[in-house]
């Protein structure tokens, strides 16, 4: 696995140093929009905007890359979301920041595509697994440690922005050093959503729902737990505890999943998220929070992955990595709506109706799964793909699943 990933270290460094920079902004403009009084549907509506870029960016960037190369598009995406993050700190205005979580978002989709396929292209079918879990390991670390730079928000209200766009700068150096060409940007067209759901209700609906639940979490947590009381240290590592629990329970789940009826293990994880998040509703943030909190990023993280998983046991090998791609296209559009859905429950409710709402959706899916597996007899053992974990980016991380190579082309049904 080492020598696999020493091949890509310049890449895995790149995206380190862009989700400890970057990770944090969405945590850092919810709390600063919610401490200058912006109202709960605003915040969603700034976070959603990050979202719908994230999802255009994920569509059109290839167009760009296939242009100028991906060391050039690169260096341009990474530019941009710098001087966006740098803009934050001349003026405090919803609409203007819900412009630059756009930007934002565009940008970061972009940077994804052209690491994504390029780690694609630099493994093969042996070292494509280990490439995968150093990627995710990457990107998940930068974003969970990248929270801790919440702690200097208190200092000049510019601080924080600076030292984002100082870590994102950084992130160009390890590509535009790097001595690897550019791979060429393969094109491949997502399976339709009304095809997806045919094969696999379940694993389109769990999808979905995981969109809204953790685009709803991304924007709104931070929100939640300040109004809930927390303090700036805190709030931090309540993001923390969520997004590194989240890394902690997927392999578990996911080798769980491949020994038993994996519509039983996603039913299951919909409940252990439905618990933690009422949990969280009833309690708050406080005392046990970390703990929930923790349960909560371990069962919603893990559910992406085990839909996809569950997706694919009932495909060709030939219809994977498309249909890998769509599966990220409907994750990204619950997340768009995720904020929104969201801050108007916050608006009634009030801080905990975020995890109100979620614990509703989370039911709602368990008794879908329950309802799936009544209606359908299960994958035999011998028949189900092996699970992998998967990060929930854009559709290009399709190609890095080994899964999409496996021969074998038995089509079973739920």
């Amino acid at each position: 696995m080492l020598a696999a990933i020493s091949s890509v270290r310049s890449l895995l460094l790149a995206i380190l140093m862009l989700m400890l920079g970057a990770g944090f902004l969405t945590t850092l403009v919810s709390v600063r929009l919610q401490a200058s009084g912006t109202s709960a549907l605003a915040i969603g509506l700034v976070a959603t905007s990050y979202f719908g870029g994230l999802t255009i960016g994920a569509m059109g960037a290839g167009r760009l890359i296939l242009r100028v190369g991906h060391i050039r598009a690169f260096a341009a995406f990474v530019s941009l979301l710098s001087v966006s993050t740098l803009t934050y700190a001349l003026l405090e205005a919803v609409p203007l920041w819900a412009l630059l979580r756009f930007i934002d978002g565009c940008c970061v989709a972009g940077v994804y595509v052209c690491l994504e396929s390029w780690l694609n292209d630099r493994a093969d079918s042996e070292t494509r697994g280990s490439v995968l879990a150093g990627y995710m390991i990457a990107l998940y670390l930068g974003q969970g440690l990248g929270q801790q730079l919440l702690n200097i928000s208190d200092t000049a209200l510019s601080i924080p922005f600076v030292v984002a766009s100082i870590l994102v700068s950084l992130a160009v150096l390890p590509v535009a050093l790097t001595r690897m060409a550019g791979p060429p940007l393969e094109q491949t067209a997502s399976l339709p959503i009304r095809a997806l759901y045919a094969v696999s209700p379940l694993g389109i609906v769990g999808v979905a729902v995981t969109g809204i639940v953790l685009g709803a979490f991304y924007g709104l947590a931070p929100v939640y737990a300040r109004e809930s009381g927390l303090g700036i240290a805190e709030t931090a590592w309540f993001m923390t505890a969520v997004i590194l629990g989240g890394v902690a329970l997927q392999w578990p789940l996911g080798r769980l999943s491949d020994r038993l009826d994996r519509r039983s293990v996603i039913v299951a994880t919909m409940a252990g998220a439905a618990t933690a998040a009422f949990a969280l509703f009833a309690s708050g943030p406080a005392g046990s929070g970390l703990l929930f909190a923790s349960l909560f990023g371990g069962t919603s993280f893990a559910l992406y992955p085990l839909c996809v998983a569950h997706t694919n046991d009932h495909l060709t090998s030939a219809q994977r990595i498309g249909a890998t791609g769509g599966l990220v296209l409907v994750y990204s559009l619950g997340a768009v709506l995720g904020p929104l859905l969201a801050s108007a429950s916050m608006s009634t409710f009030g801080p905990g109706g975020l995890f109100l709402v979620i614990g509703a959706l989370s039911i709602g899916v368990f008794g879908f799964g329950l309802w799936r597996q009544w209606r359908g007899d299960a994958v035999p053992g011998e028949r189900q793909r092996a699970y992998q974990m998967l990060p929930r980016t854009t559709p290009a991380v399709a190609a890095l699943d080994p899964l999409s190579l496996a021969a074998g082309d038995d089509v079973s049904s739920e």
